[in-house]
C-alpha cells in the first residue's frame, strides 16, 4: 500500500544531508589544501556555536581548594571520583562522568586568608571536546600533580589494578 510516508522516505534517500560539517560550510575534498587556503586567507573557518550559559562541561578540580571531605565521592552516581588517601585529595575520571554536577553542588571548598567566602574545589568548565582513544589519558583525568608521582610515572591506581 502506497502512502504519503513512502514518498517522504524516497525523497530523503536521494537528497544530500541538510547539515554542514564544522568548521567550514561545505566538506572539503582535501583537508590539507583547506588548511593551506585558510593560512593564505583564501578560505574562512566558521566559528563554533557559542556555549550557552549554565553549560555543564568537563569538571575542573582545584586541589588547593580541596579539604578532603569526600562528599563529592559519596554523591557521584557514576563513580567517577577516586580517593587518594596518601594526599587526602580526589581523582576525577571524565570518561566515567555523566556531568550531573552533583559533586560541584555539594563541594564546600576552602576559604583562603583575605577571602570573604569559601571557593569550591570543583567547578564545571566550558570544555566540551573530550574525545580520546584512551580512557585514562591525561586529558580525561583531573587530579593533583603529586598523584602521578605516587604510582611511578603516569600510571594511576586503576591502571595499576588492571595490570595485576
Amino acid at each position: 500500500m502506497v502512502n504519503k510516508m513512502m514518498f517522504v522516505l524516497l525523497k530523503q534517500l536521494v537528497h544530500r544531508p541538510a547539515t554542514n560539517p564544522f568548521p567550514v560550510k561545505h566538506a572539503p575534498a582535501n583537508v590539507t589544501e583547506l588548511i593551506e587556503k585558510v593560512q593564505k586567507g583564501e578560505a574562512r573557518i566558521s566559528p563554533p556555536v557559542p556555549i550557552p550559559e549554565g553549560f555543564r562541561g568537563k569538571i575542573h578540580y582545584d586541589p588547593e581548594r580541596c579539604i578532603g571531605c569526600r562528599l563529592c565521592i559519596m554523591v557521584c552516581p557514576a563513580d567517577a571520583m577516586e580517593w587518594i588517601p596518601e594526599l587526602k585529595k580526589i581523582r576525577h575520571y571524565a570518561s566515567r562522568c555523566m556531568f550531573c554536577a552533583l559533586c560541584v553542588d555539594v563541594c564546600p571548598g576552602k576559604k583562603f586568608p583575605g577571602e570573604e567566602k569559601a571557593v569550591k574545589a570543583l567547578s564545571m568548565s566550558e570544555e566540551f571536546l573530550l574525545a580520546d582513544y584512551d580512557k585514562y589519558s591525561d586529558n580525561l583525568i583531573e587530579e593533583p600533580p603529586e598523584a602521578r608521582e605516587l604510582y611511578g610515572g603516569k600510571e594511576t591506581a586503576v591502571e595499576a589494578e588492571e595490570k595485576t
